[in-house]
């Protein structure tokens, strides 16, 4: 008989225990569940007021004209999201990969005519934060990793016409690179637009350019700053 105190003394705690799990797990539940209805009660438009900002910096705006003057032919975007061009097997939780680095945007993209990434082109800040920093490297590791091939600019010193070619002969071979410059280097011919009459034409051209110099300098109209995604994610240090 005594011999039962033993298991007595080591199953009431070990029942304890459980039950505290279970009330801990149960609280769990119900908090989740509260702030899933608090979120649902909150409208799209009424809780976070939109408004449009610019897509591009200045400096982002200067990269992109001056990879559309060097490489004619192919095709460049802008601000296109990690997993709008990269796969990853679905053996893991997909959210948890959009919160590392899924969600995170490659400044401009150099494609072929069918849209197949060729390479990234990363535009970093002379006085980007460690967090930035590590962010710029986890995205580029995941880029070689799928074979696009990663190209590192500085905001404040854009590199040439030249430069541009000689850096992606080794992405898109020499002679892609020969009759990119050829092209570029060829006269534009176009055929002469219908005459607007100059009362019309000197007030859209007043309107226009007005409203592009007012705009260069809006600041409400600039980008969201990638930084501000980085609170996204799931913890502070990714590999």
């Amino acid at each position: 008989m005594d011999a039962l105190f033993p298991n007595a003394a080591f199953a009431l705690p070990a029942t304890v225990l459980l039950l505290l799990a279970w009330l801990a797990m149960r609280m769990r539940q119900r908090q989740s569940a509260q702030r899933s209805q608090s979120r649902e009660a909150l409208d799209t438009v009424a809780s976070w007021p939109p408004e449009a900002a610019r897509v591009l910096t200045i400096a982002e705006r200067q990269a992109y004209e001056l990879l559309r003057r060097a490489m004619p032919g192919f095709l460049v975007l802008a601000q296109v999201p990690l997993s709008r061009f990269i796969r990853v097997p679905a053996r893991h939780s997909y959210i948890d990969w959009l919160q590392r680095v899924g969600s995170l945007s490659a400044d401009l993209l150099v494609c072929d005519a069918g849209s197949r990434v060729l390479a990234v082109v990363d535009i970093r800040s002379p006085g980007e934060s460690e967090r930035s920093r590590r962010r710029h490297e986890r995205m580029a590791r995941v880029l070689r990793k799928a074979g696009v091939h990663v190209i590192t600019w500085s905001e404040d010193a854009l590199p040439s016409p030249g430069e541009v070619r000689h850096a992606m002969t080794a992405v898109v071979g020499g002679a892609a690179v020969a009759a990119a410059a050829a092209k570029a280097a060829a006269p534009v011919s176009s055929r002469p637009m219908p005459l607007i009459p100059v009362p019309d034409i000197a007030e859209v051209l007043s309107e226009g350019d007005r409203a592009a110099f007012e705009a260069q300098f809006d600041p409400a109209m600039e980008p969201v700053p990638s930084a501000f995604f980085e609170e996204l994610e799931a913890e502070p240090a990714r590999r």
